[in-house]
């Protein structure tokens, strides 16, 4: 995702608007067509990433063909790129037939291509995160990662390096929790805002949820809340487990500045805090600069000026849906901002080239 500054939008965005900036990407209508330009600076022209040639092997990724480009280049035993072609896909080499086969071989991949130099704004040594994100079989299914057992039969089907995940196209994961202070559907509820560092790695200086993070690989999704709130707020476990509430989830397919794809799924929390309760949320990890507890009016003044990272606009978009603030009577966008909360990434059409 961008590294930019915020820049405050020179007009007030709508809620519309700011669901547009972050699920911005939809798979042109020739996909997968004869007619699709097989040129690497084709930016609009993906290929599916599929784990074998088999037919009917799931689709785990989207590439552009600049990526695909590279690949052709490795040395044959890890891949399978048949040439240019109506239906053809990119995979893992039969032999590379496990979690651990397949982890390992894109581990060197991928850190072969940083250290030569490919794609620096993506996994250059500044965007290298050195934390594994898993990759499902199916997107919507079951997270089943196992981390003492190398079967090959359930859902999780490798792990890989995060900064990497843009490159391939894969689905990824997060929690995001909103902390409000007073009752959820009065305009006098306010919200702990935080402001990301001026170090961060992606998106520094912009506004925050109250806390978010990417679910790593073998962490459970809860489990990733509650380490998310003690690196970043300094709450404790026992205060996570017993207030915080799941309340749903967003989804959308984004398209970053090097116009690489990455379709995401947020899980979403809400924790409610007394009125003038001593609670407070406090910078642990570096990655948040402060925390500000700001009136309904205030974040969305803030929003629609364009101050935060669009995937958690998106998440308080979700939150003023449920609790009342943004209502079918008063939004004349409410109908596709709803439907667009929830998006499933066009995936049944990522393997129709297959």
């Amino acid at each position: 995702m961008s590294n930019d500054t915020p820049i405050p939008a020179s007009s007030p965005l709508s809620y519309l608007d700011l669901i547009k900036i972050c699920d911005n990407f939809r798979l042109p209508p020739n996909y997968g067509s004869a007619d699709v330009v097989q040129k690497p600076s084709d930016i609009d022209s993906f290929v599916p990433w599929t784990l074998t040639q088999s037919r009917g092997s799931p689709t785990i990724g989207l590439l552009r063909l600049d990526v695909v480009d590279l690949l052709r280049k490795e040395k044959t035993g890890t891949w399978v790129i048949p040439e240019p072609q109506v239906g053809h896909s990119i995979s893992f080499d039969i032999s590379v037939n496990t979690p651990t086969k397949r982890t390992a071989a894109l581990k060197e991949l991928c850190e072969r291509w940083r250290d030569a130099g490919a794609f620096p704004a993506s996994i250059g040594p500044k965007q290298w995160r050195d934390e594994m994100y898993p990759v499902y079989r199916n997107p919507f299914g079951v997270h089943d990662h196992c981390l003492e057992s190398d079967s090959d039969d359930g859902n999780y089907a490798f792990e890989m390096e995060r900064a990497a995940c843009r490159l391939f196209g894969v689905v990824t994961y997060g929690v995001h929790m909103t902390i409000y202070e007073g009752i959820p559907n009065s305009q006098q509820v306010k919200l702990w805002v935080p402001t990301r560092a001026k170090t961060k790695q992606t998106w520094p200086s912009w506004l925050d949820n109250s806390v978010a993070g990417g679910i790593s690989s073998g962490m459970p999704i809860f489990e990733s809340l509650v380490k998310e709130c003690a690196e970043e707020a300094s709450i404790d476990a026992d205060i996570v487990r017993n207030h915080a509430k799941p309340v749903g989830a967003v989804s959308y397919f984004f398209r970053n500045r090097m116009h690489f794809l990455q379709p995401e799924f947020q899980y979403v929390y809400d924790l409610g805090v007394p009125p003038d309760s001593p609670f407070r949320p406090c910078p642990s990890d570096g990655e948040v600069e402060s925390f500000d507890l700001l009136s309904l009016d205030e974040v969305k003044s803030k929003m629609r000026q364009g101050l935060f990272k669009p995937n958690c606009a998106v998440v308080l978009i979700d939150f003023f849906v449920r609790h009342g603030h943004l209502t079918p009577d008063d939004e004349p966008d409410y109908t596709e901002i709803v439907t667009r909360l929830h998006g499933g990434f066009e995936y049944e059409r990522w393997g129709q080239q297959v």
